[in-house]
């Protein structure tokens, strides 16, 4: 199979996307596709690499939105058919209003919008899908709580992006979620995979909601489900 996976910019439920992905490599042809969004977590999150190592050759490529300019020319293979599926996850709710507002201004949603035109199938996974709390995880996240403000700060020194201004914060646009300075620093003060819960917005779950009446998309609650659609 042809299949097309593209990356909005969502924390929760990546890991777990990744993982799929990598499963979905080893048997079919895959063209990654990431949004600015998208690049920019991966590589918070230390998956970027990962990513990058499943793609290679015609159909197999990787495609960063700012390669693709305004006219997204990658976004031709869709509308005529030339894959069997294209699956986004995770989705993040500002790619889900655009979708179901039938507005195509970006990589992923032009993809979408290419992809009912073809009658390429689409799977979705929204990571604002149902009402309520949810616990989702952090890239590295400096603790000030822990931090002792140590003369030389051994997690600044070894980052290598020099992401970290020691005491007040890691730059996440800097940071390749290498997990250095989580080893570095010897009281703990960089924590890396911190749960936190946030809540669901309802807008964004009623946008959630209109997904099921777009033609030829079909929305799922978790990556692994994938899998069982191919």
């Amino acid at each position: 199979m042809k299949i097309a996976w593209a990356f909005t910019g969502a924390g929760h439920l990546l890991r777990e996307s990744v993982e799929t992905l990598e499963k979905l490599a080893t048997e079919h042809k895959v063209t990654v596709l990431l949004s600015g969004a998208g690049e920019e977590v991966l590589k918070m999150y230390g998956l970027f690499d990962r990513v990058k190592s499943v793609t290679g050759g015609y159909y197999q490529e990787l495609i960063l939105e700012k390669d693709q300019m305004w006219s997204y020319p990658i976004s031709g293979r869709f509308s005529l058919g030339r894959y069997d599926l294209l699956i986004v996850s995770p989705t993040t709710s500002n790619t889900i209003a655009k979708l179901v507002h039938g507005i195509a201004d970006s990589l992923v949603t032009n993809a979408v919008a290419q992809s009912g035109k073809g009658k390429v199938k689409t799977l979705l996974v929204p990571v604002d899908l149902e009402s309520g709390d949810l616990d989702t995880v952090l890239p590295s996240k400096l603790e000030l709580d822990l931090c002792q403000n140590c003369t030389t700060c051994e997690a600044a020194a070894v980052c290598p992006p020099d992401a970290i201004t020691p005491g007040v914060e890691i730059n996440l646009l800097k940071c390749q979620g290498c997990a250095a300075c989580q080893t570095a620093c010897p009281y703990g003060a960089v924590s890396g995979g911190s749960i936190i819960t946030i809540h669901m917005r309802e807008i964004d779950i009623k946008n959630s909601r209109k997904l099921h009446h777009l033609e030829g998309v079909e929305v799922l609650k978790d990556p692994l489900e994938i899998l069982s659609h191919l």
